[in-house]
């Protein structure tokens, strides 16, 4: 489990095909600081299981079905990334509940500056919409956000804002997003639960074994 906080910005160094999936090696020092083999890293938002480490980073396999969630497909070394170490029991919940299981990605479509602050619009698929309210939480590459905007729900190209204060566009690479580029989301496990749970409600007017009252 993580909670949104990013600890540092690590680097991945080398991806490896494994079969139908790929191994990835990606510097970052602080995470690997008091990791051991098979401790749970959460890269750009995608939890990782490590099988190697070194001094300053680690090796996690990445298995297909992650890959056509996630932006990882298109991984390649030099490219920036989030990186989180799974939360600590008795730690501070500094952002919300994140698991580090993708829903699905995103494209930015707008970047609009504001005072201190940058805007992004990001667009969602149209199964992901009814998951994300105004004021509700979202993580976007793995970083815990406050949706300050969102799209209709009658609107056919759903969308959702996300205001970002100087300190996350520094600490995170959301401050190097544009237009066109695509982001991991992971929308809020609350939200996905009440879904999950209204899909078996019963319809009106039927009786506690499906039949009618």
């Amino acid at each position: 489990m993580f909670t949104g906080i990013i600890e540092e910005l690590g680097e991945i160094t080398d991806v490896a095909l494994s079969g139908d999936g790929v191994r990835l090696t990606v510097r970052a020092p602080i995470a690997v600081s008091d990791a051991s083999h098979g401790d749970s890293i959460a890269v750009s938002g995608v939890c990782l299981t490590v099988v190697e480490q070194a001094a300053d980073g680690f090796t996690a396999d990445v298995m297909k079905q992650t890959l056509d969630m996630s932006t990882l497909a298109g991984a390649a070394p030099g490219r920036r990334v989030n990186i989180e170490r799974a939360t600590a029991t008795g730690g501070r919940l500094g952002g919300h509940i994140v698991q580090g299981h993708i829903d699905g990605t995103g494209e930015v479509l707008e970047v609009r500056p504001g005072a201190q602050w940058l805007v992004l619009r990001i667009g969602l698929p149209a199964h992901l919409a009814p998951l994300v309210v105004d004021k509700g939480s979202i993580a976007v590459d793995g970083v815990s956000l406050t949706v300050s905007s969102a799209s209709a729900a009658d609107a056919d190209a759903p969308w959702f804002e996300v205001s970002l204060i100087p300190e996350t566009l520094t600490a995170t690479t959301l401050g190097e997003r544009a237009a066109g580029d695509r982001v991991n989301l992971e929308t809020d496990i609350l939200a996905r639960h009440v879904q999950r749970l209204l899909a078996f409600a019963p319809t009106a007017g039927a009786g506690p074994e499906g039949g009618s009252r």
